[in-house]
C-alpha cells in the first residue's frame, strides 16, 4: 500500500488530520507491506505510526502585553481609539459622581453631623450636578456652616 494511504488510514484510526502523522522512516518497508486496516492498527500499537503532538500557540506575548496595560504602560496617544467620550461615557462619568457623592452625603447623615433636612436639601443639589467632587460638597456644607460636629471642634482648639 502507497505511504499516503497508510497515512489516511492512521489518520482516521488515530482521530486525528493526516498532518498529525507521522511515519518512522527506518520502518519504512514495514509500512508499505500493511495491506490492510488492521496492519495499520499493529503499526501504530509498534509505534512505527505515531501522532504527532499539537502545535499550541503561546500566550507569552499576551500576557506581557496585558501586564504592561495593568501597569499604564501601551496607552500613549497613538493607542488611543475612539473619542473622550466613547473610551468613558458621560452617562458612566455621572453614574460614578452621583454615587460617590450620595454616598458621602449618606455618610454624613448616619454619622449626625447634618440633620434630614439638610440632607434632603443637598440631595436635590447634587442631582442638580452642582458638585465635582466629594471634597466640594464637604466643603461647601463646611462654609454654610452646617457641619454639626465641626463647630464643637473648632472651640475647643481655639
Amino acid at each position: 500500500m502507497k505511504v499516503q494511504s497508510v497515512k489516511q488510514i492512521a489518520a482516521d484510526e488515530m482521530k486525528v488530520g493526516v498532518s498529525r502523522v507521522w511515519i518512522d522512516t527506518n520502518s519504512i518497508d514495514q509500512v508499505l507491506d500493511a495491506t490492510s486496516r488492521e496492519d495499520v492498527r499493529k503499526l501504530i500499537d509498534l509505534h512505527i505510526i505515531q501522532k504527532k503532538q499539537k502545535k499550541g500557540n503561546s500566550n507569552y506575548r499576551l500576557k506581557k502585553r496585558i501586564e504592561q496595560l495593568a501597569k499604564g504602560r501601551r496607552r500613549g496617544e497613538g493607542s488611543v481609539r475612539g473619542t473622550k467620550y466613547a473610551r468613558f461615557p458621560r452617562k458612566r462619568r455621572w453614574i460614578s459622581r452621583i454615587r460617590a457623592l450620595r454616598k458621602e452625603l449618606r455618610e454624613l447623615k448616619t454619622n449626625n453631623k447634618i440633620d434630614k433636612k439638610t440632607y434632603r436639601r443637598y440631595y436635590r443639589i447634587i442631582k442638580s450636578g452642582s458638585f465635582v467632587s466629594r471634597a466640594q460638597l464637604r466643603n461647601h456644607i463646611q462654609a454654610a456652616g452646617l457641619l454639626k460636629g465641626d463647630k464643637n471642634e473648632n472651640s475647643t482648639s481655639s
